[in-house]
């Protein structure tokens, strides 16, 4: 069966470049053997589950888009391309605003079982919000969802349990544009596992009914039951919608993702592909041609040798910045204000943030000025004059506002994970520029770091991009850049609230008037240089490299990652 989206990514494929490497690829091709190409990027395998905070902050979506497919992925200049394998979307008239999604007839996980509007339901009730529990600050959400951005627009979603079809029906009050980023690849989870683990004999019956009991055993599960940690998995637990499905995972010999035999598109070019995240000795993967596609963000590995690679580096979707927290040490505005203007921005740019291959303009073209603005929007230049006054390193200027915010001599701890070359070299640039303001910088980087320990208050921020993801990150619309500093969302990790920047954010969400947009995005930008929750850097600079003999390889520098077409690799030597 040909539809329609694979068929655009031969397309696109076609025209890549084949490497020119030495050997690259694991598991070469043999009589007895699948073929086998090796994907090194700096994602972490953490979770399953692409919705929940730990597996979007953690970068599921540049590991699992071609394993647990949606009705839109993130292709390799950061849009929303309609995946028509899963099935259609469309808007239909309405008062008010009304969705149409309608899943491939031929849709079945690889256990067996069909794919139904059960799944959406699931996946609007866990991002909706609108589940809580008492809480010592009010109201918290059972489920751990990393935003709520549009779920929580919608008034109901009408499914039938089983069906192929669900009408989505937004509040009346409400608009949401970007609603192609609902129910995307590697959020929309399988439906019937949630319910046979949790003993729910029907979630969409559950979740339209707010049966207590039953709600908070499918969110305990969506939560953690998809976390993929030290120990072996139990695969029962993770079917697959797309053309891969989990074979194993290993710290040592990575996740192993093999063709899905119950696959109703066009079957994987290659039968296997091997995932190697950031926890990987990637330098001894790439000497044991264990590797054949590269994705990492640049000048993060130390004497990385891709000389027998057909590499470049580019300007990714992802923000590389500070996210700071909002209590201790950071407690007071003037602190974080105070610290913004010690930080070399320009010079951490011209030091570390250049692409080589970036355009002269647009997207990597100098510091990135803006948290939600994309670099090459024509609202950027427009909204970003705010920023001006922290380009460089104001000494005299950071030593007053700290003095304004009582806090002498304080120490700051930045964390990322580590080891990551460019990283280490950023808070050492920063350290150095802070000192004669009287700030102390600490590398708090660890291989096991996690931007959740923000809130924990073990470090006092985290140096990472866009939503504290440490690797593939970034969008077109932007959505998890906005949502990471709304009021109680899972990828807030700095823990900001501004009523204000909550309500410009849902009037981005519903108003497309360029002037409209204009004012409001201008607004945004000064109430976050004001507020300072986070500190921009530069567009994230990525380095994707393809081995010998890899065709179809296209660079994805946005949070789908390089892997967004992995069933399109194919190995001739």
């Amino acid at each position: 069966m040909r539809q329609p989206r694979s068929v655009a990514v031969r397309l696109i494929g076609a025209v890549a470049v084949g490497a020119l490497a030495a050997g690259s690829v694991a598991g070469c091709s043999g009589q007895n053997q699948v073929p086998s190409i090796g994907y090194a990027v700096d994602a972490v395998v953490a979770s399953y589950n692409g919705g929940s905070t730990l597996g979007a902050s953690s970068g599921s979506a540049a590991v699992f888009q071609r394993v647990l497919t949606g009705f839109f992925y993130t292709g390799p200049d950061g849009q929303q391309v309609a995946d028509t394998d899963f099935g259609t979307a469309k808007e239909v008239p309405g008062e008010s605003q009304t969705i149409q999604y309608r899943l491939n007839p031929d849709g079945v996980y690889s256990d067996g079982v069909p794919t139904s509007c059960d799944d959406l339901v699931l996946t609007w009730a866990a991002h909706s919000g609108r589940f809580t529990k008492p809480g010592a600050g009010g109201p918290v959400p059972l489920f751990d969802a990393a935003d709520t951005a549009g779920y929580e627009d919608i008034e109901r979603v009408d499914c039938q349990p089983g069906s192929k079809d669900a009408t989505v029906v937004f509040r009346p009050d409400r608009r949401f544009l970007p609603w192609r980023d609902l129910f995307t690849a590697g959020e929309v989870m399988p439906a019937h596992i949630a319910a046979r683990v949790a003993n729910v004999p029907n979630a969409v019956s559950a979740l339209q009914s707010g049966d207590p009991g039953a709600v908070q055993r499918l969110a305990d599960f969506w939560n953690t039951g998809w976390t993929i940690g030290s120990e072996s998995l139990d695969l029962s637990r993770f079917p697959s919608s797309g053309p891969y499905r989990i074979e194993s995972f290993s710290r040592q010999d990575g996740l192993v993702l093999i063709a899905n035999e119950r696959w109703w598109g066009n079957k994987a070019e290659t039968g296997r592909i091997v995932v190697f995240d950031k926890t990987a000795d990637l330098k001894a993967k790439v000497s044991d041609n264990a590797v054949g596609v590269v994705d990492i963000g640049a000048h993060s590995v130390k004497d990385l040798d891709l000389g027998g690679f057909s590499s470049k580096t580019v300007p990714g979707r992802g923000a590389e910045q500070l996210v700071l927290a909002t209590s201790g040490v950071f407690g007071s505005v003037d602190a974080r204000r105070a610290f913004a203007l010690c930080v070399p921005r320009q010079a951490l740019f011209d030091a570390l943030g250049k692409a080589a291959d970036a355009p002269n303009t647009g997207l990597g073209a100098g510091p990135l000025n803006s948290r939600i603005t994309q670099q090459d929007s024509l609202y950027y230049g427009a909204t970003t004059g705010a920023a001006e006054r922290y380009r460089g390193t104001d000494v005299p200027a950071a030593t007053a506002t700290l003095a304004g915010a009582r806090a002498a001599n304080p120490t700051i701890r930045i964390g990322y994970l580590a080891p990551d070359e460019r990283r280490a070299k950023t808070v050492q640039m920063i350290g150095d520029a802070c000192r004669s303001a009287g700030i102390t910088v600490v590398d708090a980087g660890a291989p096991d770091f996690r931007p959740g320990q923000l809130g924990e208050g073990r470090v006092d921020a985290v140096l990472a991009s866009t939503a504290a993801a440490p690797g593939p990150a970034g969008s077109l619309t932007g959505v998890a850049a906005t949502s990471a500093l709304r009021t109680g969302n899972g990828l807030n990790f700095g823990r900001f609230g501004n009523g204000r920047y909550d309500a410009i954010t849902d009037q981005l969400a519903a108003d497309d008037n360029s002037a409209a947009q204009l004012g409001l995005l201008t607004e945004a930008e000064n109430l976050l240089w004001s507020e300072m929750p986070s500190i921009p850097l530069f567009a994230t600079p990525r380095t994707i490299a393809f081995g010998n003999g890899l065709h179809n390889g296209v660079a994805g520098p946005t949070q789908g990652g390089t892997g967004w077409n992995m069933d399109r690799w194919v190995l001739r030597r």
